[in-house]
C-alpha cells in the first residue's frame, strides 16, 4: 500500500511537472513569436501582424489549454512537434541525443558503483570481524559534496590541458567518456558509499550479527548477511543519485562538448526554442522517475519497504585532524573576502590575464580586474543568495511540516527533479537573474526539509507531558505557540544551516550554466564559466574561484562530521578510612584497648 500510495504521488508530481512544461510557450517570459521571428527571419521588422501570423502558424494563439492538449497528445504519440529556430522535427534533435545520454549517463553510474564497492568492501570486512565501521572520513564526504561543473573543471584543467592525457571535447570514442563520466559519477558515489557504511555500521551492531560470529559462521557468510541488511534502506538513494546524474548532464555535457540532452536543452533555453527545450527536459525527468520507481522496487523485493538509515553512532576523537581541515578551508575564504571588501572600489589594474603580483596577488582576469578581490565580492554574492534561499525553504519547510500526509510523499516525489532543470524552467518564465537562481534552488531544497519538519511535529505532538497540558485547559494556539514551535524551529534551522553549503554551491552551478547571476556578476559559478576559456594563459582566474568552492567544501564537510569529545574519565577518589570513636562502640573500643596494649 504504501509503495502504491508512493508511486501514485509521484506520478501526480511528474504530471504537474510536464503540465508546467507543456505550457512554457504561455508562461514564456519573452514573446515566442518574437523569438521565431528573430531566428527564421533576420532581418524583419517585428510589426503586429507578422508576430501574428507566426502566432497562428505556431498555435500560440489557441490559448493555454489548447497548447497544453497539444503538446500532451503529442507526447503520447512521440512526436515533439518542429524546432522554432530551424524548422526541423525536434525527435530529429533529441533522439540521437537520448542516445548520447544514455550512454554517458550508464559509465557515470559504472562510476559511482565502482565508488561505493570501494568503499563498503573494507567496511563489510571489519564488520564481519567484529570490528568499527568508520563513516569514510572527511574525504568521501567532500566527493558526496562536490558538485559535478566544478570536478569537471579539474578535469579539463589537470587531465586535459596540463597533461593531455585525455581529450577535453568531443564524443569520438571511449576516451571521450572517460572525464565526463567521472564528474556525474564521483559524487553520487561519495553519497552511496557514505550511506553505505553508516548503514553497515548500524547493521553490525545487531545481536544476530554477535551470534553469527559466536555461532562460527564464516566471514563471508555474514557479509553477506549484511549485505542484504544493508541494501534496503540504500537502494531508494540510489533514484536520487540517478537524479543528480541527469542534472548533471546539463553542465557536464556543455562542459565536454557532448551532444546529449543536457547540452541540448540549455542550448535551447538560450534561444528560447521551446519545442526543443520541452522534449529534453521530459526525457531527462521520464529517465529520473524511472530510476526512482525501479530502485524502489528493487529494494521491496529484498527485503519488504525500505527504512530511513539511521546515523550511525558518532565516532569520537580525531577532532583535532577535523579541526585542522575546517581551520585549512574557512580561513582562506574569510581573508578572501576581507581583501574584496577592502579593494571593493579598485580592483581594475588595466592589464588583462596578468600572472600573479604584489598590485594582484592572483593576476587578473580577462578585463583587468583583480582576481582575488573579485573571489571575495562573489563569496558575498554566491552566500548570501544562499542564505535566502535557505530562508525560503525553511519557512516552506517549516508549514509543509504541519500536513505530514502532504510533506512526506511530496519530499519524496520532488526528489525526481535537478536544479539545472528547474533552472530552465525559471529562466523561461522569469528571465535571467539571481532571484530567479534562488527560486530555482528553493524548488528542489526544500523536500528534505519539510520531511524532517513533519517528522519533528509528529514527534511534538505525541509528547508524554501534552495530555497533561490539555487536561489542565490549554488551548491549541498555546500549545502551538508554547509547545510545538520550539521543539520544531530549533531543530529544523539547524539542519538547514547544515544544507546552506549544499545551495550555496547549486547558486555557483546555475551561474555557471548562465541560468543565475549576470555574466558579468562576481558570482563563484559565473566567474569560473567566463574565465575557463582563459584557462591555459591565465589559470588562477578559473582555479580560484574553483578552489574556493572546495575549500567551502572541505570546511562544511569536517564541521558536519566532527566527532564528539571524547568524555574524560576521571580516577575514583581513594576511600579515607574513617576513624570510629571509641566511646561510641564498646567493641571497638576493646579493639583499642588491646591495640595499645600489644
Amino acid at each position: 500500500m504504501t509503495l502504491l500510495r508512493g508511486t501514485l504521488t509521484r506520478a501526480l508530481v511528474l504530471l504537474t511537472v510536464l503540465t508546467a512544461i507543456g505550457l512554457l510557450p504561455w508562461l514564456a517570459d519573452r514573446d515566442p513569436a518574437l523569438t521565431v521571428l528573430r531566428a527564421r527571419y533576420p532581418g524583419r521588422e517585428a510589426t503586429d501582424s507578422a508576430l501574428d501570423a507566426i502566432r497562428t502558424e505556431l498555435g500560440l494563439d489557441a490559448g493555454p489549454l489548447a497548447i497544453l492538449r497539444d503538446w500532451l497528445l503529442g507526447l503520447t504519440r512521440g512526436d515533439f512537434g518542429a524546432s522554432w529556430t530551424s524548422g526541423a522535427p525536434v525527435a530529429d534533435t533529441v533522439l540521437p541525443a537520448l542516445g548520447t545520454s544514455l550512454t554517458v549517463m550508464a559509465a557515470a553510474l559504472a562510476v559511482t558503483f565502482a565508488v561505493t564497492t570501494a568503499a563498503c568492501a573494507p567496511a563489510l570486512h571489519r564488520a564481519a570481524q567484529g570490528r568499527p565501521v568508520g563513516t569514510g572520513g572527511v574525504a568521501v564526504a567532500s566527493f558526496a559534496a562536490l558538485p559535478d561543473f566544478l570536478i569537471a573543471t579539474l578535469g579539463v584543467a589537470v587531465f586535459a590541458t596540463w597533461t593531455g592525457l585525455l581529450p577535453a571535447y568531443g564524443f569520438n570514442g571511449p576516451a571521450n567518456l572517460v572525464l565526463p563520466a567521472l564528474a556525474m559519477g564521483l559524487p553520487g558515489g561519495g553519497v552511496l558509499a557514505r550511506l553505505g557504511r553508516d548503514a553497515i555500521g548500524r547493521i553490525a551492531a545487531e545481536d544476530w550479527v554477535r551470534q553469527w560470529r559466536t555461532a562460527g559462521y564464516p566471514k563471508a557468510r555474514i557479509a553477506r548477511g549484511l549485505l542484504r541488511r544493508a541494501l534496503p534502506p540504500v537502494l531508494p538513494q540510489f533514484a536520487i543519485i540517478a537524479v543528480s546524474i541527469t542534472g548533471a548532464a546539463v553542465a557536464v555535457e556543455t562542459i565536454f562538448a557532448v551532444p546529449g540532452l543536457g547540452r541540448a536543452a540549455l542550448a535551447a533555453a538560450d534561444a528560447q526554442d521551446l519545442p526543443v527545450l520541452q522534449a529534453c527536459m521530459a526525457l531527462l525527468i521520464a529517465f529520473g522517475f524511472t530510476a526512482g520507481l525501479l530502485a524502489r522496487l528493487a529494494a521491496r523485493a529484498l527485503d519488504g519497504p525500505a527504512t530511513a538509515i539511521p546515523a550511525a553512532p558518532p565516532a569520537t576523537g580525531g577532532r583535532r585532524r577535523h579541526l585542522a581541515w575546517i581551520t585549512v578551508g574557512a580561513a582562506p575564504l574569510l581573508l578572501a573576502v576581507a581583501y574584496g571588501l577592502i579593494r571593493s572600489g579598485d580592483i581594475a589594474t588595466g592589464s588583462r590575464l596578468d600572472a600573479p603580483s604584489a598590485a594582484a596577488w592572483l593576476g587578473t582576469d580577462e578585463l583587468g580586474r583583480d582576481v582575488l578581490a573579485r573571489l571575495g565580492q562573489g563569496a558575498l554574492w554566491t552566500a548570501g543568495a544562499a542564505f535566502l534561499a535557505c530562508v525560503l525553504a525553511y519557512l516552506l519547510a517549516l508549514g509543509l511540516g504541519f500536513t505530514p500526509r502532504l510533506a512526506h510523499p511530496l519530499a519524496e516525489a520532488f526528489n525526481s527533479f535537478p536544479v539545472a532543470i528547474a533552472g530552465m524552467i525559471v529562466v523561461v518564465v522569469l528571465g535571467r537573474g539571481q532571484f530567479g537562481a534562488v527560486l530555482a534552488v528553493v524548488a528542489v531544497s526544500w523536500p528534505p526539509l519539510a520531511a524532517h519538519a513533519a517528522e519533528l511535529v509528529a514527534q511534538a505532538r505525541t509528547a508524554g507531558h501534552l495530555e497533561a497540558r490539555l487536561a489542565l485547559g490549554a488551548g491549541p494556539w498555546w500549545i502551538l505557540r508554547r509547545h510545538t514551535l520550539p521543539l520544531v524551529t530549533g531543530p529544523l534551522a539547524a539542519h538547514a544551516g547544515l544544507r546552506l553549503p549544499g545551495m550555496a554551491l547549486g547558486i555557483a552551478s546555475l551561474g555557471f550554466l548562465g541560468l543565475g547571476a549576470e555574466a558579468d556578476a562576481p558570482e563563484w559559478g559565473a566567474s569560473l564559466a567566463r574565465s575557463l576559456p582563459y584557462l591555459e594563459r591565465a589559470p588562477l582566474a578559473a582555479l580560484a574561484p574553483a578552489a574556493a568552492m572546495i575549500a567551502l567544501t572541505l570546511a562544511v564537510m569536517a564541521a558536519v562530521s566532527l566527532p564528539k569529545r571524547r568524555p574524560r574519565l576521571r580516577r575514583p577518589p581513594v576511600p579515607v578510612p574513617v576513624p570510629v570513636p571509641a566511646e561510641r562502640y564498646p567493641q571497638a573500643r576493646d579493639q583499642a584497648t588491646k591495640a595499645q596494649l600489644t
